[in-house]
């Protein structure tokens, strides 16, 4: 630069100014907004392929989860065998006739059914059935019933059991009871 005429240097150093200008104007205003838009695109590239990822396990993961529902299914199903149904009146004659037929208990009197929402649990799928049952038994007859039932029978409970002699003549072992039995009714019945 030392052996350039003056005028020659000031034309040159006038040009890589003017080209240092324009790149740095053109770098500003055209490259950079460009690459802010890339760098978007990019983002959102990146969130749809994850999106499109998630999708795409669902769909691979849907086999699995109509298999999880099946089984599901199938337990409730199992598990409501003892829920009652249809003509709820018949129902629970039939099965409390059926299940003290293997104990020592007298049941002479089975009343209708009550049918109301769940006291339990509020909103609740299933109503419940209340069923006041009399009889007499002996105390271990009796112990073994209720055990039994309550057993077999976990959709159901037995509430409000009142014991007292069968009869007042000393030395009578039997007892007379009442219970209250609540079971679950299925909601569709």
């Amino acid at each position: 630069m030392k052996k350039l005429p003056p005028a020659k240097r000031n034309q040159l150093i006038m040009v890589v100014s003017a080209t240092l200008v324009t790149v740095a104007v053109i770098y500003f205003f055209l490259i950079s907004p460009q690459q802010d838009k890339n760098k978007q695109l990019a983002a959102k590239i990146h969130d749809r392929q994850d999106k499109l990822q998630a999708i795409r396990n669902t769909i691979k993961d849907t086999e699995s989860i109509t298999t999880t529902l099946a089984d599901l299914t199938l337990q409730l199903n199992r598990a409501e065998q003892d829920v009652a149904s249809g003509d709820v009146n018949a129902w629970t004659y039939d099965t409390i006739r059926r299940f003290k037929a293997a104990y020592h208990v007298e049941i002479p009197s089975i009343q209708q059914p009550t049918i109301q929402e769940v006291d339990l649990l509020s909103g609740f799928p299933y109503r419940q059935a209340k069923v006041n049952i009399t009889g007499t038994a002996y105390y271990h007859e009796l112990g073994k019933f209720i055990a039994d039932f309550e057993n077999n029978f976990p959709h159901m409970r037995i509430c409000n059991l009142i014991l007292e002699p069968a009869s007042q003549a000393p030395g009578a072992e039997r007892l007379s009871f009442r219970l209250d039995i609540i079971a679950l009714v299925k909601p569709n019945s």
